[in-house]
C-alpha cells in the first residue's frame, strides 16, 4: 500500500505497524517522534499501530551538536 513518510511516497506492507516502518528504515533504535495523520503515536505504541493506505507519517530524529 501506499503511505506518505516525511512528504515522500512509499509502499510499505498492507499490514506494516510503524514498529515495522521504522525498522525498515534503519531508525528502530534511535530516538524519534512519529506522528500519523498529524497525530502523535507514543513510543510504547508503535509495534500496535497499524498504518493504512493513504497515511501521511512524519518521522523527527534527534540530531545531536551545538
Amino acid at each position: 500500500m501506499q503511505i506518505m513518510v516525511n512528504g515522500q511516497s512509499r509502499d510499505v506492507d498492507d499490514r506494516a505497524t510503524v514498529a515495522e516502518l521504522l525498522a525498515e528504515l534503519r531508525l528502530a533504535e534511535k530516538p524519534v517522534a512519529v506522528e500519523v495523520n498529524r497525530q502523535l503515536v507514543p513510543k510504547q505504541c508503535h509495534g500496535q499501530h497499524r498504518l493504512a493506505g493513504g497515511d501521511c507519517v512524519e518521522i523527527v530524529t534527534l540530531v545531536g551538536g551545538g
